[in-house]
């Protein structure tokens, strides 16, 4: 598993392609919170705070997750290369297991660079150092925590179909589903009973309690449960395929 695991991270960083992404990701983070494109850049705010980038983060991810994940699967089926791979002696759930801890590595490779922007805010508060520290750790450990779910969707969609443009877009739309969809579906009346339940079967009602700084056990359990929901579902997905 280990050398699976090391293999897919080889990779990803084996072209130019790689460092591109977490550039493009980098970059378009910078560009919403320090340039005056956007509404919420910090400089225009007057706040020294990291509400802009977690706001923006989950919208971001939606689309650079998917980029990075739709190959892990899709590749190998499309090559044929999976029937080679099922054939080692590994599990097919440490196969999964194995791409998909690659895939959150780099998710969080990713993440690390945006602590310049805790550093450059510390010093940017009329007050230096005036920062809600509970609130920051909170809303990293609910992006990490949301980065494991995101990553298991779209490894679980790089396994339905040998199409990596196919599984990229259906990564997008499960993801959002979960993200979005559930909280537009509790707001329909015929469901305002349950809203509530509906709402923590999504993934917003979870980040956005990380992000105020209230880490609760209920959240790690959310997002640790739904993540090993997708790794299993995409281990029935490889197993179904290669019979």
């Amino acid at each position: 598993m280990i050398a699976l695991y090391k293999k897919e991270i080889s990779v990803f960083f084996s072209s130019i392609i790689g460092y591109l992404i977490i550039g493009l990701f980098l970059f378009i983070n910078s560009l919403i919170l320090w340039h005056d494109i956007s509404d919420i850049n910090i400089l225009d705010n007057a706040y020294a705070n990291m509400d802009s980038l977690f706001s923006i983060a989950p919208l971001i991810f939606l689309v650079f997750i998917p980029a990075v994940s739709m190959r892990v699967f899709a590749e190998e089926f499309n090559t044929g290369t999976i029937e080679t791979l099922m054939t080692k002696p590994i599990t097919a759930f440490n196969i999964v297991l194995a791409k998909y801890l690659a895939v959150l590595s780099l998710i969080l490779i990713s993440i690390i660079p945006t602590i310049i922007y805790v550093v450059s805010i510390y010093f940017l508060g009329e007050i230096i150092g005036n920062l809600d520290l509970a609130s920051i750790v909170g809303s990293y450990i609910g992006l990490i925590l949301l980065s494991s779910i995101f990553s298991a969707i779209s490894v679980y969609a790089s396994s339905l179909s040998s199409n990596q443009i196919v599984a990229f877009i259906l990564a997008i739309i499960i993801c959002s589903f979960f993200y979005f969809g559930l909280d537009l579906l509790s707001q329909v009346p015929l469901l305002l009973s349950v809203d509530l339940i509906i709402q923590k079967i999504g993934i917003s009602f979870h980040y956005n309690m990380l992000s105020k700084g209230l880490i609760k056990l209920s959240d790690f359990v959310y997002f640790i449960s739904v993540s090993l929901l997708f790794i299993k579902l995409t281990e029935g997905v490889i197993k179904s395929r290669n019979s």
